[in-house]
């Protein structure tokens, strides 16, 4: 930490765009040029970034320590009254474990149980023997289907469905015969799912998050696959069904996997890639299909030489035919 420690701050706020009495950061080199110009009144930076022009926290992660920040300036307040709003239908068997706190039109259905300090903000639909964990938010939409269990800590954004059916139809002689989904989803402690994603039900048995993954908006996981600890699902991410994927797995925007694959522990897909075979431990993929990316961009140094390649080709065919 270096300069004035009586500064005051206020507020976060981007560092092209910060004024008096705002705190910012930089944790990609691309918004350096903008530390000598900022308006902040702080900063936070690596160890090695240099700044001369206002008082800077310094930190190996300053994403990590701009996060802390905003908890302290900006401290999370209740988005749903205590109890249960007078419009929510609340079947007679469930099971509050008080305090919680369940918001307009919500419904939850019988046999299922709510946790300590939940809070079901608006319009959210839980069905049949539904377990939800301690200190969950469901935000307004949320449809979480029957059967499902919901570790604790867990954020599910607005319009997000848990358990809905797999897609499973098998030939019949009178054209496609829906296969019945009476499986489950089991989502882990600390798990956050972003808005309008859909999480099938297995066939038969469960489809797993495990603990720790975060998920985008936007993401479709499919039914029986099992997603393991501290994995990150970027938006658009298609994930078909029975694949299995290790813990700490990153895959970034609009990847798409298909069934019955093994992705490995710590590996790494980049965006808009088509994984369509096993991936070992720790590889990072990126193409479509996807491939090692050292080879990948290999390929694509090749492919810009074509259509010099393709010009010597024909020169050398309009030779040999003169």
């Amino acid at each position: 930490m270096g300069g004035d420690g009586n500064v005051q701050i206020s507020a976060v706020a981007p560092i092209q765009h910060a004024g008096d009495g705002d705190i910012s950061f930089v944790a990609n080199r691309a918004y350096t040029k903008f530390i000598e110009t900022t308006g902040a009144s702080a900063l936070v930076l690596d160890p090695d970034t240099a700044c001369g022009r206002c008082p800077v926290i310094r930190h190996e992660n300053p994403y990590l320590t701009i996060a802390r920040i905003v908890d302290l300036l900006y401290p999370e307040t209740p988005l749903v009254a205590p109890g249960c709003h007078d419009s929510a239908v609340i079947a007679p068997d469930v099971h509050l474990d008080e305090p919680v706190a369940i918001g307009p039109l919500c419904h939850v259905r019988e046999g299922s149980r709510i946790g300590r300090h939940g809070q079901l903000v608006s319009s959210v639909f839980v069905g049949r023997n539904v377990t939800i964990g301690s200190h969950c938010l469901l935000y307004p939409g949320v449809q979480i289907m029957d059967g499902c269990t919901v570790g604790d800590n867990v954020i599910i954004h607005s319009g997000a469905v848990i358990g809905s059916d797999g897609f499973g139809f098998a030939q019949s002689e009178s054209g496609l015969k829906k296969v019945r989904q009476v499986g489950w989803v089991e989502i882990g402690d600390d798990v956050e799912i972003g808005a309008n994603t859909t999480v099938d039900r297995g066939s038969i048995g469960p489809t797993r998050i495990g603990r720790g993954t975060k998920i985008d908006n936007l993401v479709q996981i499919a039914h029986n696959v099992e997603i393991g600890e501290n994995c990150i699902i970027v938006s658009q991410v298609g994930i078909s069904g029975s694949t299995r994927i290790g813990d700490g797995v990153r895959l970034a925007g609009q990847v798409g996997l298909i069934g019955h694959i093994e992705i490995g522990h710590g590996v790494r897909v980049g965006a808009q890639s088509g994984v369509a075979k096993s991936v070992p431990a720790g590889k990072t993929m990126f193409g479509s299909p996807a491939r090692d990316i050292m080879e990948t961009k290999k390929i694509e140094a090749a492919l810009a030489h074509l259509p010099q390649l393709l010009k010597r080709v024909r020169d050398i065919e309009k030779r040999s035919r003169e």
